[in-house]
């Protein structure tokens, strides 16, 4: 049932999952009516849920613009599975803030394999990194990527390996002078943030527990699975599967290291694991196990949040 419905790219799939992120977004805001109290509560509220539907858009385009997958909506319903997941990460601003703008570099990055304006995809990558590095400040290992992506395309080309530290200084200037005019104590928060804490003892209930483990679990399945299939992709699709396994690396990092740890760090994942998850599924020749294999995460992914409702 689940698999004919999302095994085409509809626009109806689109409309219903990104009505039941809308839904479910409203459900989880409940727990905290503090956040809408108030005009500029309900704006900033309405603007997040804006990001949170706009970065489904942009997992979808990055997988379907550049060839990494077929034409289904798996990495759509996979995305959104994982962000209901972990309910927190649904009013986590700086970190939906942060995960958005890397989507954004990584949809630029994925993209270098045309070869089409290289000089300008890696300026916008790094832009968008450094970006999302003043929301969360780990965030900036990304950066890493750009410079996979320059070895793997550009890297004969010296200028393309200055535009990340060009970005950086742009970045870096313009965020120093808001903070002068507006807001003093941004620099601090940014400083303060960049601490490494290996605590995992925030868990505040079982149902996080059981989430962390069943994605965790999942997670490492896909990237392993993914891994192994690597040598069977067509060769110009190769690049750009290794720079999703260096995404989810990386990201994995970013939860390991980030301090005030919490299941939501683990959003700089969903993206590559929700790609990876629809390679394998697509990857299946067993119909029932498919289904079996889709309801299993999405059931567990509903049951979770509304047990932390």
């Amino acid at each position: 049932m689940i698999t004919s419905i999302f095994s085409k790219s509809r626009p109806l799939n689109y409309i219903i999952i990104s009505t039941l992120l809308v839904v479910c977004y409203f459900l989880y805001l409940q727990k905290f009516p503090e956040r809408v109290d108030s005009a500029e509560g309900v704006l900033s509220g309405i603007g997040l849920l804006l990001l949170l539907v706009g970065s489904l858009f942009i997992v979808n385009f990055v997988t379907k613009k550049n060839g990494l997958s077929k034409d289904n909506s798996y990495t759509f319903l996979f995305f959104f599975s994982f962000l209901i997941l972990f309910p927190t990460t649904l009013i986590n601003v700086n970190l939906i803030i942060s995960n958005f703008f890397i989507l954004l570099a990584l949809r630029r990055l994925i993209s270098l394999q045309s070869l089409l304006t290289p000089k300008e995809k890696i300026f916008d990558a790094s832009l968008w990194i450094f970006i999302a590095a003043i929301f969360h400040f780990w965030s900036i290992l990304f950066i890493l990527i750009v410079f996979v992506s320059i070895l793997f395309h550009v890297s004969r080309d010296y200028r393309n390996w200055i535009l990340p530290f060009i970005s950086f200084f742009a970045v870096g200037i313009i965020t120093l002078m808001y903070a002068l005019i507006f807001d003093r104590s941004l620099i601090e928060t940014v400083v303060d943030s960049a601490l490494i804490d290996f605590n995992f003892n925030y868990f505040t209930n079982n149902y996080q527990n059981f989430a962390l483990s069943l994605y965790v679990v999942s997670a490492a399945f896909f990237f392993i699975t993914q891994a192994l299939t690597l040598p069977n992709k067509p060769l110009n699709m190769q690049s750009s599967y290794k720079k999703i396994i260096v995404a989810f690396c990386l990201g994995a990092v970013v939860f390991l290291i980030s301090s005030n740890k919490n299941n939501s760090l683990l959003v700089y994942t969903f993206a590559p694991v929700a790609i990876m998850a629809t390679n394998y599924i697509e990857s299946m020749q067993i119909n029932w196990l498919k289904e079996t294999f889709i309801y299993v995460i999405v059931g567990c992914s509903l049951l979770t949040f509304f047990s932390q409702l």
